[in-house]
């Protein structure tokens, strides 16, 4: 570990999976003057890659990032390639270069377990959030180990997880013109596609892969098939890398029915304790730790999920997304 700069910590909240803790902690070294943060990061960059790997996500706490500009430049110096948000269901809003705001839907909802963008073929790879405003109760972002839930699953439901690789996912979802700030799922079709013309939005969808149905008031739109299980090449095992519990529990407004928003591959519709029962085991097996002002959490989208708990205001968590 570069000593020198950086200091790997435990905290209450972790757990540890064959001896190694999820997520990581990295602290400024107390015995050294508090560096910036984007600085350590390039000149520490292989190691933090290779700490990432082995853990899965990594929180960065007690550094000096106290605005969005700052939190701006801790995504730049890693480099990654930014991802355009084509495609996903929250609503949000753009603050600063790659920052923009995390799901914006109401306090008291919570939003369910899911890797981000897993619903459509091209995903992030990491995800950074930022604790720009500490919640006033609540308001974490509680994340979980996706080989694990595999295992889990698998184990417990071995016909079920059967199924799932053989014929995969569709996803359903009715989108209205404008956004709906009162849905967790609220983005509307022109921000979801970026732009107000029917056939661009046909356009970007089919690269997607997905189908659209214009409707009076909006459009339904049809994913998929598409896996619920992925490989994960660089960690050799499976992951539980789909949106069916975020979408079965939780994609619900006036426009979309949950319990119809995911079915299996072939149209059949998914057994709805298998579902509860992995919204469960998703629960146990989380951390959540409470957000403290200047938090950075970097999150290796194919190696976990994350959600939101309900919180009493005010909080502002801001997000970026990388290829």
């Amino acid at each position: 570990m570069p000593e020198n700069l950086l200091t790997q910590v435990g905290i209450p909240q972790q757990k540890l999976y064959n001896g190694v803790p999820f997520p990581a902690v990295l602290t400024p070294n107390s015995n050294q003057p508090k560096s910036q943060l984007p600085q350590t990061i390039k000149e520490q960059k292989t190691w933090i890659g290779s700490l990432l790997h082995q853990s899965g996500a990594i929180l960065f706490r007690g550094f000096p990032v106290n605005s969005a500009s700052d939190f701006n430049d801790v995504v730049e110096a890693f480099g990654y390639e930014e991802l355009p948000y084509v495609g996903g269901a929250a609503p949000r809003t753009s603050v600063v270069g790659r920052v923009f705001t995390a799901n914006e839907s109401p306090p008291d909802q919570k939003i369910p377990f899911h890797h981000e963008m897993a619903q459509v073929p091209e995903y992030p790879s990491k995800l950074f959030f930022f604790c720009d405003v500490e919640p006033g109760s609540g308001g974490e972002t509680p994340i979980v180990l996706s080989h694990v839930v595999y295992e889990k699953m698998k184990n417990k439901y071995p016909e079920f997880v059967e199924r799932l690789e053989e014929h995969g996912l569709i996803y359903i979802r009715v989108l209205g013109e404008d956004d709906d700030p009162s849905s967790p799922i609220g983005r509307g079709w022109k921000s979801t596609f970026l732009t107000k013309d029917k056939s661009v939005a046909e356009e970007r969808a089919a690269k997607l892969g997905m189908k659209l149905e214009w409707l009076e008031d909006g459009v339904k739109t049809v994913m998929g098939p598409i896996p619920g299980i992925k490989f994960n090449q660089e960690r050799q095992q499976k992951i539980w890398f789909n949106s069916m519990v975020a979408a079965y529990t939780g994609w619900k407004d006036a426009r979309n029915d949950p319990v119809k928003a995911v079915t299996f591959g072939d149209g059949q519709p998914l057994p709805a304790e298998v579902v509860h029962d992995c919204l469960s085991i998703l629960e146990d097996e989380s951390v959540a730790i409470p957000w403290k002002k200047g938090d950075v959490l970097l999150i290796d989208n194919l190696a976990v999920l994350h959600s939101r708990k309900s919180f009493n205001p005010p909080r502002r968590v801001l997000a970026s997304l990388c290829k």
